[in-house]
């Protein structure tokens, strides 16, 4: 069964920039893990795929955690006495620790240092920092800046409220053939950051617009939710669901020209886990292999205990182990629409093998089938190597025993799933294999 379109058919540049071009338009936007900045990206994202958005209240109890009071901010500064402003919030949504409770106050430079943060090994850098949960605030900015500040009174503002409002996330399912699912999701609280994680959310978009329009096997469940409690809350109100999960992957920092990254599952040998990893080896780029931990993005919850459903995590750099991680530096210098194109390839070619990965039955069993009588064997007998497309055919036939699924044939064969898949079109075609899926 076909599915997905060839790779060769596609415009993988015209996609790239097409995704650096959404990163453009959402770059702007406060966003955090409640407010009116996620609606706003919710809402860009409408217009390009139909998203539904669901809103669960502050207080709401999410398994160990509660909904927090929504969080908005109309503007911020730290203005000296002669009414400059030395941090401006209108220059830089970084320059806000984010989720800071409101503030009014002129205060000493002593007073206000207390709340500064910078990153002094990268001087020209804004740090990003946050205090989603506990009742603080705080300003971010250069350590150059941070050096220039004079002894002074200092007006300190932040115009934001915390009260009780809603935490939003967007959530697609394209139905498939069957309503076994592919969960991808990717975090979408993160403010002006490019790779971490507006690459992430332009690169599910895409997939998810390219995939409502192909033939698919499998359910494919796309959620855009806010890092950490986002897929509690999620867990929580689909509890009765997660069974139908057989698959996952959640997408973040694939904007940047690291090499590629994948972090397992907690199960460590899943489905996905195996597709990744042929995908990778067959593409012959540079890639890093690490282990599930407890720590990162949202893989950990789905990868907790009481679920442990199989999704891992395919990324460029990793988080924290590039230096503009969560910083200013994390801009449009960082990413480009060639690695945002060639990230999204190697996510359609990870589910290309998943929606193709089935198990046959060689119709002809008992010894070898003959091909030449089916022109599918060269006619010259003897030859010390035989052409390259024969040895696929070969290996399907073998091992279609009704127990190796194709990616296990690759696996134990060493062919790339393409071609596999290929000698299967045309087995099929012949009468020679039965699919049993």
């Amino acid at each position: 069964m076909k599915t997905l379109k060839r790779m060769e058919e596609l415009d993988f540049k015209n996609t790239g920039d097409r995704m650096l071009k959404l990163i453009h338009d959402l770059y702007p936007i406060c966003r955090s893990i409640t407010g009116e900045g996620v609606r706003q990206t919710l809402s860009v994202l409408k217009e390009l795929i139909p998203l539904d958005v669901l809103s669960i209240a502050s207080g709401t109890e999410a398994f160990d955690w509660t909904i927090p009071k929504e969080w908005n901010i109309r503007d911020a500064y730290v203005e000296d006495s002669k009414g400059n402003r030395v941090i401006d919030f209108q220059k830089s949504n970084l320059h806000v620790v984010n989720y800071s409770m409101p503030v009014d106050r002129i205060m000493t430079l002593k007073e206000l240092q207390k709340h500064l943060h910078t990153i002094p090994e990268h001087p020209d850098w804004i740090p990003y920092r946050t205090t989603y949960y506990n009742q603080s605030w705080g300003f971010c900015l250069s350590h150059n800046d941070f050096n220039r500040l004079k002894e002074d009174d200092y007006h300190v503002v932040i115009d934001a409220t915390l009260k009780p409002g809603y935490l939003n996330y967007g959530e697609l399912l394209i139905p498939g053939q069957t309503e076994n699912e592919v969960l991808i999701t990717t975090h979408a609280c993160h403010p002006s950051l490019c790779n971490d994680n507006l690459s992430g959310i332009s690169l599910t978009a895409y997939l998810a617009k390219y995939l409502i329009e192909q033939p698919l096997r499998y359910s494919y469940r796309f959620l855009f939710i806010p890092g950490g409690i986002g897929s509690v809350v999620w867990l929580s109100r689909n509890e009765d669901n997660i069974s139908r999960i057989k698959h996952g992957l959640v997408v973040t920092c694939v904007g940047d020209s690291g090499s590629f990254t994948y972090k397992k599952t907690r199960q460590g040998n899943a489905e996905i886990d195996r597709a990744v990893l042929h995908v990778l080896k067959a593409s012959g780029k540079e890639y890093e292999v690490v282990d599930f931990s407890p720590y990162g993005y949202d893989e950990r919850n789905f990868g907790s205990p009481a679920f442990n459903l199989a999704v891992g995590s395919l990324t460029r750099s990793t988080y924290s182990q590039y230096p503009q991680y969560h910083s200013s530096a994390d801009n449009f210098d960082l990413i480009n629409a060639e690695n945002l194109s060639d990230s999204f390839e190697m996510y359609l070619r990870v589910i290309n093998v998943i929606e193709n990965n089935r198990t046959y039955l060689n119709l002809f069993p008992k010894g070898e089938v003959q091909l030449g009588k089916r022109g599918l064997y060269g006619k010259m007998g003897g030859l010390q190597n035989r052409p390259s497309s024969e040895l696929p055919l070969l290996w399907v036939l073998n091992l279609c025993d009704g127990d190796h699924t194709l990616l296990a044939i690759c696996e134990r064969a060493g062919l790339h799933f393409d071609e596999a898949k290929h000698a299967v079109d045309v087995l099929i075609q012949h009468d020679l294999l039965k699919d049993l899926n």
